[in-house]
């Protein structure tokens, strides 16, 4: 069921659609992103990209395709988990222990190397740990991080099919 090509093409429109809602908070509701957001804004892309490309190529059982798209999308979803986590770990710090508002993240890309960029903006600051919007006391953050353990569940489990149908072992 999870190989299908209507299920990875609705994976990809969820996607989609996960970006609408961030877009839709920003530009109808005024919440503007953080930087931490904005790298999980870049994960649920990542992550509806390989589940578009699978829909579309819909490799056959047994093809070597499935568990590269498996682990592309895999990693994906663990990179854009690690920025969750790390955004609400920002978001539960102790008011003392908030770090200081950075430049914005443009400025930044302006004037540092990409390394750089990613290094500040994981570090995180008191921008990213203000929650501004919450549902069923789980922040925007926890909601993105609950999609990403999702995804991350199902290539595991895809990759698991895949070595299990064609008895590879490892």
């Amino acid at each position: 069921m999870f190989e299908t090509r209507g299920f990875n093409l609705f994976m990809a429109f969820v996607c989609h659609q996960l970006l609408v809602a961030a877009y839709y908070f920003q530009y109808v509701e005024g919440m503007d992103p953080c930087p931490l957001c904005i790298f999980q804004r870049i994960g649920v892309l990542a992550v509806g990209i390989w589940f578009l490309i699978r829909g579309i190529h819909n490799p056959l059982p047994g093809s070597i395709a499935r568990p590269v798209y498996a682990s592309l999308g895999l990693l994906s979803a663990i990179l854009g988990g690690v920025v969750s986590g790390r955004h609400i770990w920002l978001q539960n710090l102790p008011e003392g222990e908030v770090p200081a508002c950075g430049p914005a993240l443009d400025y930044l890309m302006e004037m540092l190397p990409v390394s750089e960029v990613i290094g500040a903006v994981l570090a995180g600051d008191g921008e990213c740990a203000k929650v501004s919007w919450s549902l069923m006391g789980i922040s925007m953050p926890g909601w993105v991080l609950l999609f990403f353990i999702g995804v991350g569940g199902l290539m595991l489990f895809s990759l698991y099919n895949h070595f299990r149908q064609t008895k590879v072992t490892i």
